[in-house]
């Protein structure tokens, strides 16, 4: 998915985002709404998550996330995502909508 339909949809609240990114990472900046995802809440959040949501998994340039999509797709989840190019790509187009 990239970066202007993510954007479109975080207007209205559309999609769960999450950011696959270390935690320093995430603390300095992230996409507003944005769940940071970690093996040590993997669990936790599988536990709570709605697994018709339609979901977008980030990483720095849109390589693990694809895998972390698909892991999510093996957990029963029916609507993933992976942001082509990742959270650089979403800072260089909108660095408005970022936050930190």
């Amino acid at each position: 998915m990239n970066a202007q339909q993510v954007a479109e949809g975080l207007s209205d609240d559309k999609f769960v985002i999450v950011d696959i990114r270390d935690g320093n990472s995430f603390n300095n900046s992230h996409i507003p709404g944005a769940v940071h995802l970690t093996n040590d809440n993997l669990t936790d959040f599988l536990h709570q998550a709605d697994f018709d949501a339609p979901t977008v998994v980030y990483c720095y340039h849109g390589i693990s996330s694809q895998q972390a999509a698909q892991f999510l797709i093996s957990q029963d989840f029916t609507d993933v995502y992976s942001l082509d190019g990742g959270f650089e790509q979403w800072a260089l187009l909108h660095p408005d909508k970022i936050e930190r």
